[in-house]
């Protein structure tokens, strides 16, 4: 257990730092958060808030980082005029869309040499994973 939890630390630490290579100006929160709206094809800040379980400020505050660099719009939400859905702009998705070919790349590079049965049993056991913490 504990060689998983320092590979799985190391894993966390090396990713945060291979985001500055992937996308200068695009740290990984913003590119999770972008990846989200993406995925979702729009997202409240609450509902991003809920899905990460950060404080709504927390993600706010990103937001108001990528608002401004123009990634992201506000759009009032169709089901409740009172709220604001958030969604790339076209900058926002080429950013992302640059940022993922880099992770790509990166994922490629560092896998190539795997036999294909690891590498899908490698997936499972990611899969697996990452499905009990999802909400």
């Amino acid at each position: 257990m504990e060689i998983i939890e320092r590979e799985m630390t190391a894993f966390a630490r090396r990713a945060r730092a291979a985001a500055a290579w992937m996308h200068p100006e695009l740290s990984l929160v913003s590119f999770t958060l972008l990846s989200r709206l993406e995925d979702r094809d729009g997202s409240r800040v609450v509902d991003l808030a809920a899905h990460y379980r950060l404080d709504k400020s927390t993600v706010s505050r990103q937001v108001a980082a990528l608002e401004r660099d123009g990634l992201i719009e506000r759009r009032p939400d169709p089901g409740d005029h009172r709220a604001q859905v958030l969604h790339l702009t076209a900058a926002g998705r080429r950013a992302l869309a640059g940022a993922s070919a880099r992770r790509h790349e990166l994922f490629a590079e560092r896998l190539a040499d795997w036999p294909a049965e690891d590498l899908a049993r490698f997936a499972d056991y990611v899969v697996a994973f990452n499905a009990r913490a999802r909400d």
